[in-house]
């Protein structure tokens, strides 16, 4: 489903301020594939989402999604493939546009005209349910400002607008990083509903090394801008989190000690 070869990124270069930010990345995920990313600060995490989103060009490699070729395709027609979320709950939402205005705009992606004036019975009605599924109580509140509402719950209408129409690939950068441990959890556990139900193809960056083990069903992590490990089944089954900053140790020849990371 998604597949990049030798995948580079650098800011600045040729300056005093030149950063090798993604390194000959090679990663491949199959259809439905759920995988966690971590590392510390810098370590090339969101910007090798950034380079899949179309935000940042790659300096050389290349990247296949579905079989398309989109490494030099511009960030709005990958949009069309591609759901995002964001660390900001405001980010990925208008917030001066009602719940069932902004479920609109994400369905209207999948619609062969785009956004119409005006929303239909039947799209309103599918937004209702879909909003049931979420256990917020937002179907009765389609007409509430997104702006009106809590972190966690605009957390959660963005990961529906993500996928109202299903991606081929869903990428989450930290999107609970900015939410109370309560909420980070009810999005968390919406998220791997959601991924579940529609078996989509995901990539999660993430603070947190427990969620990293917890969620999905491979963890990859990061270091100067290459992956230094990538464990899945049995291996991931069994590792804790002590275990993981041990290797990390092992494969980076440093110690771990961005606390941020740590703890969760």
């Amino acid at each position: 489903m998604l597949e990049i070869r030798g995948l580079s990124k650098t800011f600045a270069m040729g300056s005093i301020n030149e950063k090798l930010a993604v390194d000959e990345v090679d990663l491949t995920l199959e259809a439905g594939e759920f995988v966690t990313v971590i590392g510390g600060n810098g370590a090339g995490k969101s910007t090798l989402l950034n380079c899949i989103a179309g935000v940042y060009e790659p300096d050389k490699g290349s990247i296949l999604l579905d079989s398309m070729d989109i490494t030099y395709w511009p960030e709005y027609k990958r949009s069309q493939y591609i759901g995002r979320v964001f660390q900001d709950p405001l980010k990925g939402t208008a917030f001066d546009m009602t719940i069932e205005e902004n479920l609109a705009m994400a369905y209207a992606k999948g619609q062969p005209h785009g956004l119409q004036w005006g929303i239909r019975k039947a799209d309103a009605a599918l937004f209702r349910e879909h909003l049931a599924r979420l256990g917020l109580g937002l179907e009765n509140r389609m007409k509430q400002k997104v702006g009106l509402l809590s972190g966690g719950q605009r957390q959660a209408i963005t990961l529906l607008m993500a996928t109202i129409v299903k991606p081929k690939l869903l990428l989450l950068d930290e999107h609970t990083a900015a939410l109370d441990p309560s909420a980070a959890r009810q999005v968390l556990h919406l998220t791997r509903e959601l991924v579940e139900q529609y078996g989509l193809c995901t990539l999660m960056v993430t603070h947190n090394m427990k969620a990293a083990l917890e969620y999905g069903t491979r963890t990859i992590m990061m270091h100067d801008g290459r992956i230094i490990l990538d464990i899945s089944g049995e291996e991931r089954q069994k590792m804790t989190v002590d275990k993981l900053i041990e290797l990390f140790g092992r494969r980076s020849g440093e110690e771990l000690d961005n606390d941020r990371l740590l703890l969760g």
